[in-house]
């Protein structure tokens, strides 16, 4: 009986000294990890940004498959968000700051606990350092928890290593895997249609486009207004020197609509036309790859570029049906005339009536 209390008292002194040795330990902590990846820093930069794509390389997702996604109106730039509920527990992500092309500030709650997170993308000899950072404080039982599995750093650090590992995949899959099939001429037909029109810098344009286009779906919605087809943008004007074009997102309707004059979303109406149609399928980094092919089977053919109806892009299958950048499909429409007319000849009228001779 004395050997029992000696043991129990001995397993008490034990679980108090660890539990002070616990207490002792910092709460602070600050875990980091690199990887060079292959890809483009912009490219890597817009794929982070977008919260609906950390399903895509995220190793918590592998961990708990049963964990349950939310995502709000807004995925990407500041007050970007999204939510999630599993097995493991629940939490949210929220981006508090962004410099383009530069870094990104997130902060997480994860089951009652905060931490931040810091992203940094730099080129590197024709690469990009990616690197990811996190900072936050642990709860005793967090300390308790991680001493068992070799510390915070070992826990969230494995975490990171695949996430990177999987991004670099993810990327170099989902970006590179694209074709380009130039279709010939077709009638490009559009109809009645609502429009937003803004300014942007071109890398920013699939991000700005997504965004007009939940406002354009969203408006629709609310005013009970049926669809007739896919999202389309209509490249207005392009300065590739500074980056920087004028473009509308539309969505075509089955009847016309009549908006006020200071309204950002107006109805419009664009007759058929013809043009020689393009098919991307990938992601939209190759839309310039694309327009440029299109072009240069211009050149070559029977046509010329018609500057009076605007280049058109369907979003055929976009990120609203799949998140996948490699089954995306675009389809390009650059407006043509004949390269060569010959006008038809005048023909000569010859009068039928009498004619009376003056008296």
């Amino acid at each position: 009986m004395k050997i029992a209390k000696y043991i129990a008292l001995l397993l008490l002194l034990t679980a108090l000294t660890f539990c002070i040795f616990i207490a002792t330990l910092s709460a602070d902590y600050t875990v980091v990890r690199s990887k060079i990846i292959k890809t483009p820093k912009a490219t890597i930069y817009n794929f982070v940004n977008d919260f609906k794509n950390w399903e895509e390389f995220g190793s918590w997702k592998q961990d708990d498959p049963e964990m349950k996604i939310s995502y709000p109106a807004i995925t990407s730039g500041i007050g970007a968000s999204y939510s999630w509920k599993g097995p493991n527990g629940s939490g949210n992500l929220k981006t508090i700051a962004v410099k383009e092309n530069d870094s990104i500030h997130q902060r997480m709650e994860l089951n009652g606990e905060k931490s931040e997170f810091f992203w940094t993308f730099k080129d590197t000899l024709g690469k990009t350092k990616v690197t990811w950072l996190t900072k936050g404080k642990m709860s005793f039982g967090t300390k308790i928890y991680t001493s068992f599995i070799g510390g915070i750093d070992r826990l969230i650090g494995n975490s990171f290593e695949r996430s990177l590992v999987n991004l670099d995949h993810t990327l170099d899959f989902e970006i590179n895997t694209f074709s380009i099939k130039v279709e010939g001429i077709v009638q490009k037909s559009v109809g009645f249609f609502i429009q937003k029109t803004i300014n942007s810098k071109i890398t920013d344009v699939p991000r700005n486009s997504r965004i007009i286009s939940n406002n354009l779906f969203n408006f629709l919605s609310k005013n009970n207004i049926g669809t007739n087809g896919k999202p389309f943008i209509i490249y207005n004007s392009t300065d590739e020197k500074n980056n920087l074009t004028n473009f509308s997102i539309g969505i075509p309707i089955r009847n016309e609509i009549i908006t006020s004059p200071e309204s950002e979303i107006v109805g419009s109406n664009l007759a058929p036309f013809q043009a020689i149609k393009t098919t991307l399928k990938g992601d939209y980094s190759h839309t310039k790859e694309a327009l440029a092919k299109t072009r240069t089977y211009i050149l070559k053919s029977n046509w010329n570029e018609d500057s009076s109806n605007p280049i058109i892009a369907v979003y055929s299958i976009s990120k609203r049906e799949i998140n996948n950048p490699s089954k995306w499909i675009t389809e390009f429409f650059i407006p043509v005339k004949p390269k060569y007319y010959t006008p038809k000849p005048l023909e000569e009228s010859i009068s039928t009536e009498a004619i009376t001779p003056n008296p």
